[in-house]
Order: structure tokens, then C-alpha cells, then sequence
């Protein structure tokens, strides 16, 4: 009983979490007075959905090179996918008189000085704004909110990510988050320790349309979903068991 009493104590003990495997960014201090890329902005890929408008002082100019505006009751986030441009598997887009337009692996500014160049030969002034339509990311796995979320301003963070989620639950694994990407036609999948900041420097602190992000679960999520057995509950149930052994032979 009391070799069984020591066991249970002791692995009781080493299941618990340590400090040093719940608290984020552990060496934060590293991040002091480093630069901040400002700059980032999305590469345009294939089966991406860009809303194009082209504004001007006079409305009739411009209005040939925008497509007809919907109306307030039907300006729903599917009707206005509707409205943009589908980016074809080549990365190009039909756009209205100026035809067929390359703008897959651009970013978003590129395009719009690329239109803005090619609207001069038919009015001057013009302005240009580009989005994509369809940002959006994917968080699954030991989060409190896991879903599908869409990104206004097509610049996100993971941190920023798992924060919408509504952070990791007490059995998520910090160390083990996986960015699932499509990149060049290829997927790439990358493993984030999220209690250093190393990812900081990485291009998966940057967040990319149609990102999934994974969080696998802790030993002592695993634990809990009964993949494999509880030891504190185990030793547990043999001590009780071999209480009862010992009161029978008596």
C-alpha cells in the first residue's frame, strides 16, 4: 500500500504542467528594439477573388472599368465575391476593355500601380484600389474557438490568429502548432514553438489566405481523450483494487 501510495504521488507530480510549457514568448527579452516589417503585404494567387474599383472625379470616365454597384440590400459577403474577379489557375483575370490581366504572384499594390499604368491610355487621375475578397484563414485543434475566419485587412498574425480563436485551452500544446500552407503549388506544412519568439523571423509569423492553422493537443490532452491511459487514474484504480484484495484475505 504504501509502495502503490508513492507511486500515485510521484506520477501525479510529473503529469502536472510545468511553467516553462504554458507561458508564451519565454525569451521575449530577445525582441527588444528589433525592427518591424511594415511592409508586408499578400501575394494574389490563383482561386483568390479581387474587388477592383476605379474611381475619378467625373463617374462617367471610370464607369466602363467598374462593374454595376450592388445594392444595399443585396450587399451580402456572397454577392460581393460575386462582383470581384476570379483569378484563373494562370493568374490572370478578364477585366473590362483592357482584357486579360496578369496579376497572379503580384501583391495587392503591384496590381493597382500595373491598372493604374494601363487606365492612363483612357483617362488620367484615375484611383485604383485593389482587395481580396476571400482572406481568410482556418484554426482547428486545441483552441476555445475554432472556425473559419475572414480577414478584413489582409494582414494577420498567428499570435493574432490564435488570440481571435480564443487562445489555446489548457490542453493545447505550445510547443507542437502546425501552419498548414499552399505555396507554389505545393503544401508546406511548419512547426511553431510558441513559447519562443524564433517564428518571429519566420514567413509564417505573416499569415497567408487560406492558412490552417493546427494546434495538437498536450500529453495530458491525449490523456483525456482516453487514447492512451490516465497513470495517476490507473495507479489510482489498482490502489482501490488491491485495497479490496488485501480486506478479502484477510
Amino acid at each position: 500500500m504504501k509502495r502503490a501510495f508513492i507511486l500515485l504521488l510521484v506520477s501525479g507530480l510529473f503529469s502536472c504542467a510545468t511553467k516553462k510549457e504554458i507561458i508564451y514568448f519565454q525569451d521575449a527579452d530577445q525582441l527588444n528594439d528589433t525592427a518591424i516589417q511594415k511592409a508586408f503585404e499578400p501575394i494574389v494567387e490563383p482561386n483568390d477573388i479581387l474587388h477592383i474599383s476605379i474611381s475619378h472625379y467625373n463617374d462617367d470616365l471610370v464607369r466602363p472599368f467598374n462593374k454595376e454597384p450592388l445594392s444595399q440590400g443585396n450587399a451580402t459577403s456572397e454577392n460581393l465575391a460575386l462582383q470581384g474577379y476570379l483569378v484563373n489557375p494562370e493568374g490572370t483575370i478578364n477585366f473590362p476593355v483592357l482584357g486579360g490581366l496578369e496579376v497572379g504572384g503580384k501583391t495587392r499594390s503591384e496590381i493597382e500601380q500595373m491598372l493604374s499604368s494601363r487606365l492612363k491610355d483612357y483617362v488620367s487621375e484615375a484611383v485604383v484600389d485593389v482587395r481580396i475578397l476571400n482572406f481568410k484563414i482556418t484554426v482547428l485543434g486545441g483552441v476555445n474557438k475554432p472556425g473559419v475566419y475572414t480577414i478584413r485587412n489582409e494582414r494577420i498574425t498567428l499570435p493574432e490568429a490564435l488570440g481571435m480563436a480564443g487562445d489555446l485551452t489548457a490542453d493545447g500544446d505550445r510547443n507542437n502548432i502546425k501552419v498548414l500552407r499552399e505555396q507554389d503549388g505545393k503544401r508546406i506544412v511548419k512547426q511553431i514553438d510558441i513559447t519562443s519568439t524564433e517564428f518571429y523571423e519566420t514567413p509564417f509569423f505573416f499569415l497567408k489566405q487560406n492558412d490552417v492553422i493546427y494546434v495538437e493537443p498536450s500529453l495530458r490532452g491525449v490523456k483525456k481523450s482516453g487514447f492512451i491511459p490516465d497513470i495517476p487514474a490507473l495507479l489510482s484504480l489498482v490502489t482501490v483494487v488491491l485495497s479490496a484484495v488485501i480486506i478479502i484475505t484477510r
